[in-house]
């Protein structure tokens, strides 16, 4: 239990932050007790439970809802749901729903007001009670005159029928796309969800759902109503104790459950158990408490993809840097950025404060799973995370802001890794391909790469293989494919290589070992032949390009056709290419005999020679034309 612990501990250390959300796309962290909904009409009332207005939520980003809620309302499901305390359905809110033809849910008896008839016991129940609220009895006077759907039909909000004097369906109204009414927003009005806004003289907030009195107000009347029983597994304290955990962590909608124990035939625990209670005992307040800090911490500052999702916390709330955060840098080294970022969070988090890593996935809509769980203190944490940023860390031209490719220093993303690694090209008719991977591979290679991350374990050797092997074969990639892959592909080489080799992300002119020779030689020649066929207008791949994964395989025979084909392309250019030419003797005059003339297939580590040489190259031309400019400018 202890990832319910921290995660009961969080909570209590950003009580502070419950219920606010500074980006409407975030999950506010919600009191116990209490769901998030969505809501379509609000209608504001005076203290006396008099009607005033009524409004309908067309604002995407005004919908979401705090409400109070029962344990069986917030995962209320089946044919006869119950009803949440204060803000519910049409069915249970308005007393004259069946008069206008409103349906009931079927699994109801067929006293049609019984959806109605069962919120109105609850909200008295609360009324009366030593705990009651000004707003919760404002709601219960007006509900109990039984004018909603008048009221709302007044206010031009439903609409009715004006032959049959019921709801009227939306294929029975005339509307045009830039209509705004009921059906702007739901295809069936009597699915209307209401919310409340309370007018009291001297109080300045009048939405339900964001009155913090009206939440502890709720929460102390159900807690009350609750018998206390041994114990919490969490606390050791004798509480309310509860079976039924809250879902919809990763997103709304998401019906997978931590916790679950509605299992009642068949192999029902295992056999270890008689009940759940034997099983594990967890009170109401710290079961909530950990599942809704959980779900706004993923909505905050996790990482998504489908059912896996991936979050850091710290639980004393500080905002520490995310194990799939992209630290790059674009204009200054990427060592002095990241030193500058990782001081920054040390300031602020305590050394010895706990940082938790939790990932989950799901195989069934029903049921979730912890896939990783890590506990570490902020500075080892922190310590892990810069080494590797550091240590994977490489050239790429695969990002794009504002349409314009951005080059940027840094370690690649997961899933990057894993399309590099696994994915395949498809072709898609009139436009350019893209990257494909089985999604559940896509998760497998990410949760393979987070131990790498935060445990500093070794990068699978599949993994880079994988992508070195993808990088070889450059005809079997569009352009932008196989330059995503080839970085991709150098910075996992050398992750992989940390501790026994430090290779440099810029070109290494002093070393001399044969794969990273071979891997410049192979640039070099690329690079003179492209020149020629650009001079001559021709668009066409180089030999050395087509002959890549050959050259991968058989270096030195297959060096022997690529500089053969060299010729007429250094005739074509003349004497514009003996630099060129003069660099490529240079390489070949570093090789140890032996090394050069052995055929022996090339590791990953060509690549990395392969990249800094044409990234050299093109500084160097780069360089020269800002010359050249300066020059005429003058």
């Amino acid at each position: 239990m202890s990832w319910m612990q921290k995660l009961y501990e969080t909570y209590n250390n950003c009580e502070g932050q419950i219920g606010y959300s500074n980006n409407p796309k975030e999950r506010p962290l919600l009191p116990i007790c209490h769901i998030t909904t969505q809501a379509h009409i609000e209608i504001l009332i005076d203290d006396e439970g008099n009607f005033l207005e009524a409004h309908l939520i067309t604002n995407k980003e005004d919908v979401a809802t705090i409400i109070p809620s029962s344990e069986s309302s917030a995962s209320r499901a089946g044919s006869k749901p119950a009803n949440h305390p204060l803000c519910d359905k049409l069915q249970y809110v308005a007393g004259d729903f069946h008069s206008y033809g409103g349906t009931v849910t079927s699994g109801f008896s067929k006293e049609e007001d019984e959806p109605y008839l069962s919120f109105v016991k609850t909200l008295e129940g609360w009324c009366q009670s030593e705990f009651t609220h000004p707003k919760a009895n404002a709601v219960l006077k007006y509900i109990q005159k039984r004018t909603v759907v008048k009221d709302l039909q007044e206010a031009q909000i439903l609409i009715i029928d004006h032959n049959t004097r019921e709801f009227a369906e939306k294929k029975d109204v005339e509307r045009d796309r830039n209509t705004v009414d009921i059906f702007s927003v739901l295809n069936d009005q009597e699915q209307a969800f209401v919310r409340w806004m309370v007018e009291i003289p001297g109080e300045l907030e009048t939405k339900v759902w964001l009155d913090n009195t009206l939440w502890h107000s709720w929460i102390n009347y159900y807690l009350s109503s609750k018998d206390k029983e041994p114990f919490c597994f969490v606390t050791g304290e004798n509480d309310v104790l509860t079976s039924n955990h809250p879902k919809y962590l990763r997103r709304e909608g998401d019906g997978a459950k931590l916790i679950s124990s509605n299992d009642t035939s068949g192999f029902t625990f295992r056999g270890r158990f008689l009940d759940d209670q034997q099983a594990c005992n967890v009170s109401l307040e710290v079961s909530q408490k950990a599942h809704y800090a959980l779900l706004w911490l993923i909505s905050r500052q996790g990482y998504r993809k489908d059912d896996q999702a991936v979050v850091a916390w710290a639980t004393t709330g500080d905002d520490i840097p995310l194990p799939f955060d992209d630290v790059s840098d674009t204009e200054q080294d990427l060592g002095i950025a990241l030193s500058k970022k990782i001081a920054g969070y040390n300031k602020k988090i305590n050394p010895s404060a706990d940082v938790v890593v939790m990932g989950l996935d799901s195989a069934t809509p029903g049921r979730m799973a912890i896939t990783y769980y890590r506990e570490l203190k902020s500075s080892a944490f922190l310590a892990r995370l810069e080494n590797w940023h550091e240590s994977c860390a490489w050239l790429h031209t695969y990002r794009f802001v504002d349409s314009q490719r951005v080059p940027f220093i840094g370690a690649p993303a997961p899933k990057d890794i894993a399309l590099a690694a696994y994915g395949t090209n498809r072709k898609r008719e009139g436009k350019a391909g893209e990257f494909k991977a089985d999604d559940n591979l896509v998760k497998t290679t990410a949760n393979r790469i987070l131990p790498c991350i935060i445990d500093g374990q070794p990068i699978p050797r599949d993994i880079v293989e994988s992508t070195v092997r993808k990088a070889s074969n450059r005809i079997a990639l569009e352009d932008w494919q196989w330059e995503k892959t080839l970085s991709i592909a150098c910075a996992l080489f050398r992750k992989h290589k940390e501790g026994k080799e430090n290779y440099e992300m810029a070109l290494d002119p002093e070393r001399k070992t044969r794969d990273y020779l071979y891997g410049r030689l192979l640039a070099l020649a690329d690079s003179l032949e492209e020149w020629a066929l650009n001079e001559a207008g021709e668009n066409r791949q180089t030999n050395a390009a087509r002959l890549m994964q050959r050259f991968a395989e058989r270096p030195y025979s297959t060096w022997r056709t690529i500089e053969l084909a060299l010729v007429p392309y250094k005739a074509r250019l003349g004497g514009k290419s003996k630099k060129r030419q003069q660099m490529i003797d240079e390489v070949v005059a570093a090789f140890e005999p032996d090394d050069f003339t052995k055929d022996k297939r090339l590791s990953g580590e060509f690549l990395l020679g392969y990249h800094s040489q044409r990234e050299f190259l093109r500084s160097r031309r780069s360089q020269i034309k800002d010359t050249e400019q300066d020059n005429s400018e003058d």
